[in-house]
Formats: structure tokens, sequence, C-alpha cells
């Protein structure tokens, strides 16, 4: 399992190991010749000559001038091109120690590589005047590497118009929490993260590898049956038809024993024969098989209702397993009280996208995701369930724990693909596994199973239906 840190986390990091007896310099040094060997490295795979730093006056131009000044004694034609009047102690030393050219206009000429040492993670502000002018230069690099952080890219991964777009970011000592949130996985390009003996103490979120994934699918026992593997429930469809008939597809792959699927009686004649291994039940009311499942996911296609509310309270005061509410289960509790959620006999887990969690707390949007891990966090703290938040790269969080789920693909940018999440999460956790890490599978399982559609179909065409084939060779390939 890997780790991705805050901005602040990483900035406490670097003192302590400042405090601990390493000098800045040397970190500095060792951040420096990271730069140095993924330009030159660069450069010879892009068959590229020439490379131009572009050198704030904070430690992160500090660490470019060091990268320039290496690559100089390795006789590579590079220059450094710094507009800045005002400098760090150590981005002095570092300037002071380089003997090349350093550029006080923006050239006209195009180079190869253009290396970001702007700002890094240290900018609090909008990037205007000149060094908008500095980032539309880095922009025209043939080929562009970020430093820690492209520039300009907010804490929680948000890039406004005036931002570094890099084909590969360095991250010095750690990962950072922007490179992976919302445009970060877009501005950052390939990332690598350079060991520059950095270490941090805080609690940082968690990136499931496929490692950790494949801990939750154990080989199976020949001396086993269905019981042994769990019963998962869904209470879906009313409203749209689609939704219910995709989590049931998706629960099937999960690993469960039993599948049930639960729907309105306008809908049952129409799912009768759908999925031949699902059992099918016409719902009337929350009532002893519906209880006696491991886990039950409710809301998919179900519509906003207040009879929805009543059944939802039914369920988090009488159910003792596990209960994930999705799609129009958040919004009938965004519109009739998240009150509902304070006295529960389950556990709880909600799967909402940014508009139905901004509905859930009352904010924008663009308020929830310029602070999502903090906002998910405090809204599962505040009422003891497990959120999924879902994105490009989803947050999960019981309120303690964090994680970001690293895997995902464009394809999965279609209505439905939440459905299909809450089938695999519903037939995860019927399995037995505990809701933090069943979130944490599923939502690695989804943008496996949408990365290998995208490969097979193309971005534009797979749809949920593919995602939902591609979901066994996502587990089989753990």
């Amino acid at each position: 399992m890997k780790y991705a840190f805050s901005n602040e986390q990483m900035r406490r990091a670097d003192a302590a190991a400042i405090a601990a007896g390493t000098p800045a310099s040397e970190l500095m040094e060792r951040a420096g010749k990271a730069l140095a060997k993924a330009v030159s490295d660069a450069m010879e795979r892009k068959g590229l000559s020439d490379a131009i730093f572009v050198c704030g006056g904070g430690n992160n131009g500090g660490d470019g001038f060091v990268a320039a000044r290496i690559l100089l004694d390795a006789g590579e034609d590079v220059c450094v091109l710094c507009l800045a009047d005002r400098f760090s102690a150590e981005c002095e030393r570092a300037r002071k120690a380089y003997y090349g050219d350093v550029l006080r206009e923006i050239p006209r000429r195009r180079y190869g590589v253009v290396v970001d040492c702007l700002f890094g993670t240290g900018l609090s502000r909008p990037i205007e005047g000149e060094n908008r002018a500095l980032v539309d230069f880095i922009n025209s690099g043939v080929h562009v590497i970020a430093c820690d952080l492209p520039s300009g890219l907010g804490e929680c991964g948000i890039a406004p118009e005036v931002c570094v777009r890099a084909d590969e970011t360095v991250a010095m000592g750690q990962m950072k929490l922007a490179l992976l949130l919302s445009d970060g996985a877009d501005v950052a390009g390939r990332v690598s993260v350079a060991e520059i003996g950095i270490s941090s103490e805080d609690a940082g979120a968690e990136v499931w590898e496929a490692a950790d994934v494949r801990n939750f699918f154990p080989k199976r026992r020949s001396n086993s049956h269905k019981g042994n593997y769990g019963a998962a429930c869904l209470l879906a469809g009313g409203a749209y038809s689609g939704a219910a008939f995709l989590a049931a597809g998706a629960c099937l792959k999960a690993g469960c024993g039993y599948t049930k699927l639960c729907v309105s009686s306008q809908l049952f004649p129409y799912a009768v024969g759908k999925f031949p291994a699902v059992i099918l039940k016409e719902f009337k009311s929350i009532d002893g098989d519906i209880l006696g499942a491991n886990c039950i996911a409710a809301g998919m296609g179900s519509g906003v209702s207040e009879q929805l509310y009543v059944h939802i309270a039914e369920l988090l005061g009488m159910y003792t397993g596990t209960l994930v509410l999705d799609a129009d289960a958040l919004n009938t509790i965004a519109a009739y009280g998240t009150e509902v959620l304070e006295k529960k006999t389950c556990r709880v887990i909600l799967t909402p996208h940014p508009k139905e969690f901004a509905r859930l707390v009352g904010k924008s949007v663009g308020e929830v995701l310029a602070d999502a891990v903090h906002e998910a966090k405090a809204f599962a703290a505040r009422c003891g369930v497990t959120v999924v938040l879902k994105n490009n790269r989803s947050v999960i969080t019981d309120g303690n724990r964090i994680a970001v789920n690293p895997t995902g693909s464009p394809a999965l940018a279609k209505g439905g693909s939440g459905d299909v999440l809450s089938g695999l999460l519903a037939g995860t956790c019927a399995r037995g596994v505990r809701p933090f890490e069943a979130a944490c599978v599923a939502s690695w399982l989804l943008g496996r199973a949408g990365e290998i559609a995208a490969e097979r179909l193309g971005e534009y065409s797979a749809d949920p239906t593919d995602v939902t084939a591609c979901i066994p060779e996502a587990i089989r390939s753990l």
C-alpha cells in the first residue's frame, strides 16, 4: 500500500527531517539529483537535446538550480530561466552554486524539455502577471516535467485556468494528494515519487494497490457452499429500471453466495428472467427475508419520495448488517433530513457523487471539491458512516481512515457506473468484508474494470454493461 499526503503534512515532514539532523541543503541536493535524472531520462527517451529550468525564488526553484547544475556537470545543454528577485535561503545557496546561463527574459525559442520549478506546493494565490507568462512558456515545451507539483495546481487537485500541464511530475519525498484528486490526474501526467529521506508521521491517505485488494479474494475452499459467502439484497428500481439491473449484474460478479433483487410491482414483470441467478422478489415492505441479508443496498433508480424515506428509517432502526445507500436514497435523505442517520443499528456506507454529496451537506459542488477530503471525512465522522465520495479518483473515509482510489477511466463517466459500484459493494460486504475495506475493494475493482473496458472498446464507447463484463478479468488479474 502507498500513501498520499497533503501539502501541509509534507511541510511538517520537511521540518521534522531537518530537526532530526538532515540539513535543508542536503534535502535540496537529493531532490535536485532526482529531478536531474528524470530530465536526463526524458531527453534520452524522447530524443531531445536541450532543457530549460523555469525557477522561482522558493525552495522549488532551488531544486531546479541544483538539477541544472548536475546536468551541466554531465555535459548536457541546459539553462535556467528565473525572473524572481527574492530568494529563500536555500534557493539562494543553490543559485550561487549554479554556474550556467540564467535568462532574465522569456526566450522566443522552443525547448525540448521544460522543467517547472516555479512554485510547487508553495503557492496560495492565483498566478498572474509575469508568472502567468512563465506558465504559458512552460506549457509550450515539447516535454514538460513538473518538480513536486505542477505550478498552480490547488491543494485538492483543482486546476485553475492558469496552471502548468505536465507530461510527468516528480513528487519529492512522498506522493501528494493533489496529484491524485480531480484535475491533478490530468495536469500531472505520469507521476513518480523520488525518495529523498522524508517520511511523514501524519496518517496519509491510503492508496490501495492490486496486492492490497488481492487479500480480500483468498482461494476458496473446495468444501464450501453458497451459504459460506453471504447474501446481498438490492432494493432498487421503481422510477428507473436500468439501475436495478446494473446493480444486480455487478453483484453477481462480486462473489457472494446469494444475490436478491427486490423491485416494485411495476418493474417486477420486466425483471422476470433477466438474471436467472438472482433471487427476484416483488417489494412490498421491509420484512424478515430482506433483513436477513448480510448486506442491503438501496436507492438505485428508486426515485425520491417520502415513502422511500420511511423505508430507509425502518432499515436504519431495525437492520444489523451493512446498509449501502446510493443515488435516490441519498437524494431522499437530503430532501427529508439527514438526522435519520443519527440513530442506527447497522453499519452504513454512503456512495454519493459530488452533486449528491453537496445536497447532503448543504454546500455547492465547487465548495465540496475544493476540500473533498476534509468534507467527506467530517461528514463521515459526524454521522458515523463510511463515505465513498465518487469522482475520477474517489475519496473513501470512515471519519478516521482516508483512502483515495487510484484506478479508473473516463469510460466510467456515464450514467449507471454508480449502480455497478453499488452492486459490487453489496456483494463484497455480503462476504463479510468490513465497510471501509469493502469500499476500497469495490472502488478499485470498478476502476480497473473500467480501464479494461476502455482498452478494449475505447473510452467513448464502453458502457456500464461492458464494465460489468470486465469485472471477472479485474478480479482474476489479482
